[in-house]
């Protein structure tokens, strides 16, 4: 009997520490709040047009919440699409996938320790950006209240306990563009091809979500699932967006991640 599955996520771990596009990501991760702050320590505007933009010097814990708005349109996608998009592909290109497929191990299992650390890295640059933000931010703007969506005001550990949900409301989109990267990953063998088309699609459903025309399709639209965690800010929480953002980014990672498994459990070893 081959390593298990765990012993391939320990493996695939190992590698991601290796690699300096991991860092790149967990980077981007940390410095992107770090300028947002910066900017506010050093401006006098604020970003009103959005929620909880205008209490960002109120209240640190604000901060956090803005950055996951902002990050739902370029940045996350990105990162997540970094290592996703390059865990299969980089193996084809450096040839050690072909080496890996020859040996006693599952491809099963070896397609499954791959998932597991694609999404574990999601999960850890959307917690690294929370806590730069909202550490930072506290310490500079104190760690209080925050107005709700419904007109009232949650406390700073309501607040708090809001945002740790968020976070992983937010997690599920994240994890099925990182079914889509693998895929492409997957399919393409380039981690070019596959890091850029995920992004693509990521915006090209963005753009869809401008169109009034298109509202009918907003509601289904991947990019759309980021803003779900908005609803936990209310009071009462609204679940009913979460719902939705949980079984219509299943709708994308399942289809997406069985397709990648199909491809990569069919891999051609001789042909590499």
């Amino acid at each position: 009997m081959g390593p298990g599955v765990i012993t391939v996520f320990r493996w695939e771990l190992r590698k991601l520490a290796a690699q300096k596009r991991t860092y790149l990501g967990l980077g981007a991760a940390v410095v992107v709040p770090l300028i947002f702050i910066g900017v506010l320590v050093f401006s006098t505007g604020s970003p009103d047009e959005i929620p909880f933009g205008s209490i960002v010097r109120e209240s640190g814990l604000a901060i956090p919440l803005v950055m996951l708005l902002f990050g739902s349109i370029w940045l996350f996608p990105l990162i997540t699409a970094l290592v996703a998009g390059d865990i299969v592909a980089s193996e084809d290109a450096n040839g050690t996938l072909k080496t890996i497929l020859t040996r006693s191990v599952d491809r099963g299992r070896i397609f499954a320790g791959k998932s597991l650390a694609a999404g574990l890295y999601a999960a850890l640059a959307l917690l690294l950006m929370t806590f730069t933000a909202g550490g930072i931010g506290s310490v500079l703007y104190g760690f209080d209240p925050v107005p709700s969506l419904s007109g009232g005001e949650l406390s700073a550990a309501r607040a708090l306990g809001a945002t740790m949900l968020s976070l992983g409301v937010y997690l599920l989109p994240m994890l099925a563009i990182a079914s889509i990267a693998l895929l492409l990953s997957t399919v393409t063998r380039n981690s070019s091809a596959a890091v850029v088309g995920t992004l693509i699609l990521s915006l090209v459903m963005q753009l869809l979500g401008v169109f009034s025309s298109l509202d009918a399709i907003r509601p289904y639209l991947l990019t759309t699932q980021f803003s779900a965690w908005v609803g936990l800010l209310r009071e009462p929480m609204d679940w009913a967006p979460v719902v939705r953002a949980a079984w219509v980014s299943s709708l994308y990672a399942i289809p997406a991640l069985f397709a990648a498994l199909v491809v990569f459990m069919r891999r051609d070893v001789a042909g590499g």
